[in-house]
């Protein structure tokens, strides 16, 4: 299993800012913040603009260098917004940082420094928040394991509740560049699952042990790629700002458990389907397979961004 995570960071390091596996890529979650951005008020935008130059990318100008000389001032404030989102994945690359679990990193380690939240004094990747391993199986292998903790759904319920809190701004910097982020991976279908089967007693690692016959090479990184795979925030906004709305009555659930049981029901019913069999392939996605697939990646986008609006809105204080 380490080889395999080993493997996967490798083969994604030049996705953006040298990181491995994420949900979306990087353009996927500029995309997500896109949306979200569209979405705050004028108060909270000038609330995050300030908490944003808190973080140390900001201050040591990596994120600045990726908006276009000439910028407006209120797109590079967007700009900035979107890039923050894809910070907890470039960590997971930069030597400043270290990995803090077991099987290089992607299993919580014991004890308090799995679920602190102290800020940018922390240097963890904490790579385990990324995702909720939620165990289902399609060929009726039993027991299935325990969903790892902490992950993506107990984190954002800490992450939130220090943003809405009196907690200062170092830290609340800290948690909404988090926030930015996990929103974004608990709507990827693959970051809220894990298929028990004969072949993965203990999971296939939200498809990325799952191999095709397609340039992505694993189930878990076509997902990802969906959206899209330029580390430009310039490139992003044509297509998020093409997204179809969300649907209100979706966008207005604000209970994460809601929002990653969603994800689990799709990897069931749209990712694990024909021509993805059982068992760890190689599969080839045929055509109809990747256009539906691409038709809810831009739905979970859409839907991501909104709710992550929503969330700012309301609890950023």
């Amino acid at each position: 299993m380490a080889k395999l995570r080993q493997l996967i960071v490798i083969t994604l390091s030049l996705v953006f800012f040298s990181s491995s596996s994420q949900a979306w890529f990087g353009f996927g979650h500029m995309a997500v913040a896109y949306v979200a951005y569209q979405k705050l008020t004028p108060a909270k935008k000038a609330r995050v603009a300030v908490l944003l130059k808190k973080n140390p990318y900001y201050k040591n100008k990596k994120w600045q260098k990726l908006i276009p000389a000439g910028t407006p001032a209120d797109q590079q404030n967007l700009m900035l917004f979107m890039i923050a989102a894809t910070w907890p994945d470039a960590i997971k690359s930069d030597s400043s940082y270290v990995n803090d679990g077991p099987d290089s990193g992607d299993e919580p380690p014991t004890g308090p420094v799995a679920s602190q939240n102290k800020g940018y004094s922390d240097h963890n990747r904490h790579k385990y928040w990324h995702f909720v391993d939620t165990p289902f199986t399609q060929d009726g292998t039993s027991p299935l394991p325990t969903v790892p903790e902490p992950n993506a759904e107990t984190e954002i319920a800490i992450l939130r509740k220090a943003l809405a809190s009196t907690k200062s701004d170092a830290l609340k910097s800290y948690d909404l560049v988090w926030l930015l982020h996990l929103v974004g991976d608990v709507h990827q279908p693959l970051h809220s699952s894990t298929r028990v089967g004969a072949a993965d007693l203990t999971g296939d690692i939200g498809g990325n042990k799952v191999t095709l016959n397609d340039p992505s090479k694993e189930l878990h990184a076509f997902w990802d790629g969906l959206p899209g795979d330029s580390s430009k925030p310039a490139d992003v906004i044509p297509y998020a700002s093409s997204l179809a709305p969300a649907d209100s009555t979706l966008a207005s659930i604000d209970t994460v458990s809601t929002w990653t049981s969603e994800s689990l029901q799709l990897s069931k019913t749209a990712v694990y389907i024909d021509p993805i069999g059982l068992g760890d392939g190689p599969f080839t996605a045929s055509p109809e397979y990747k256009d539906k697939a691409q038709k809810i990646a831009d739905q979970r986008v859409a839907l991501a961004g909104e709710r992550l609006a929503n969330l700012i809105n309301s609890e950023l204080k």
